[in-house]
């Protein structure tokens, strides 16, 4: 199957509903430097995805996917410290998390087609 648009693609789609739940469970946290970082690693993800893409090249796609699901890895370590400050609940974390390791067996997934 061909991919016209970075739009289309799965990963890039669940990265941009992970991000936009995090930007609105975050959006009042007053843990400044934490709340920019979590939100950029996040936009990290579905930005280096689209990015990759328009690039037309797989060799550039690649490197831009790795460095998507490094972004992933940081999102997780972030989720992990909201979980013991108290700024997100059990099941949000759960939810984050998953939604986070479902993105980086995507890309990985994808990054071996390449």
């Amino acid at each position: 199957m061909k991919i016209d648009k970075f739009e289309d693609i799965i990963s890039w789609q669940k990265a941009q509903s992970l991000t936009v739940d995090i930007y609105k469970d975050f959006e009042k946290c007053r843990d400044f430097g934490f709340r920019d970082q979590i939100q950029r690693a996040s936009v990290s993800i579905m930005n280096n995805i689209a990015e990759g893409f328009e690039r037309r090249g797989d060799k550039e796609f690649r490197q831009f996917l790795f460095i998507a699901k490094g972004s992933c890895g940081e999102v997780r370590s972030m989720l992990y410290l909201a979980l013991k400050l108290g700024y997100l609940k059990q099941e949000q974390y759960k939810k984050y998390y998953n939604s986070s390791v479902e993105i980086s067996k995507l890309l990985s997934g994808f990054i071996k087609t390449l």
